[in-house]
């Protein structure tokens, strides 16, 4: 059987952190790109990845480059290039620089591999992934971000260290976009099936998902010098893993929503079933009045987001 073909775009911490977990998991060939200017940097990174195969029992070609001929046909490219928060600095700081660098990646991958699925990392995450959605013309399936399995894997995180409980067992969902406008939805939310609401008083449960809103930006003030990567590169990971098994996996993912949740043509934070096809369908859940207010409220916040996006060209 042919292995996949999986390019990301950006060999930072994000990007080559990705390509171990995708290596890890002998989910395909990786081929890891980064601009010019940084030299035989992830030429390095891949051989130094691919010569960890050995030790840790996995097999995978990975290769680095600086060009995207080597990217050619690809099943799956992840976007992770772009400039990282640092402290002090909102995601939406990022909005007019990332927006270039994203729009020429989308142009790349729109040449090299027009048949590929897209999955977006860098931030301002919704409006980085329309933003590939606008450059590449490929249809809504094929783009999406990535956000929702990192922000639940945070919220999940939380509650099992409040309840002292296992992360396997915490079950949960978000939607909305990626960041402080973020909806964790508490009656999706259980632990061993047993609603978090049972367990956790309301106020509690409120400042755990204050922290997940926050969750990014504590990371970013703890780390002083970049962003968290270990979790998002995971999640990455595990979005990739779903395409190229096919495995009909149920994740929030920012994918395309028009009639869907009435949002009317933007990429939001919703529960989707990712398969080889990419974002297969789209599951609309009944939220309480209150979680529906907060999320209208998030998807406001993203329309105003790309609306600023393109103002800026």
């Amino acid at each position: 059987m042919r292995r996949a073909k999986i390019t990301i775009v950006g060999a930072g911490n994000v990007g080559a952190t990705t390509a171990h977990w995708c290596a890890s998991m002998e989910l395909g060939d990786i081929v890891l790109v980064d601009i010019p200017q940084t030299g035989d940097m992830p030429k390095g990174k891949a051989l130094d990845l691919m010569q960890a195969g050995p030790i840790m029992g996995f097999d995978a070609n990975i290769v680095g480059t600086n060009g995207y001929e080597e990217t050619a046909d690809s099943d799956v490219v992840v976007i992770t290039a772009g400039v990282p928060r640092k402290p002090g600095m909102s995601r939406d700081d990022l909005l007019s620089t990332n927006a270039g660098i994203v729009g020429q990646v989308a142009e790349q991958i729109k040449q090299s591999s027009p048949n590929a699925i897209v999955i977006v990392v860098s931030n301002p995450l919704d409006a980085m992934v329309q933003k590939a959605f606008q450059v590449t013309g490929f249809p809504p399936n094929r783009v999406m971000g990535q956000a929702g399995v990192l922000d639940t894997a945070r919220y999940r995180t939380f509650i099992a260290m409040e309840l002292g409980v296992s992360v396997e067992d915490v079950s949960a969902m978000l939607l909305g976009g990626h960041g402080d406008s973020m909806v964790p939805v508490a009656s999706c939310t259980s632990v061993g099936g047993i609603p978090v609401t049972q367990l956790i008083p309301k106020d509690r449960l409120d400042q755990i998902i204050q922290r997940t809103r926050m969750g990014g930006a504590e990371i970013v003030n703890l780390l002083k010098t970049g962003s968290a990567y270990y979790a998002p590169a995971a999640a990455t990971a595990q979005m990739v893993e779903a395409i190229v098994k096919d495995k009909k996996r149920v994740l929030p993912c920012a994918a395309y929503c028009d009639k869907e949740y009435g949002v009317g043509g933007y990429y939001v934070g919703v529960p989707v079933v990712l398969g080889s096809n990419g974002v297969e369908r789209i599951l609309e859940i009944e939220l309480t009045d209150e979680e529906r207010a907060a999320f209208a409220n998030s998807v406001e916040a993203v329309k105003k987001l790309v609306a600023r996006m393109n103002e800026l060209g």
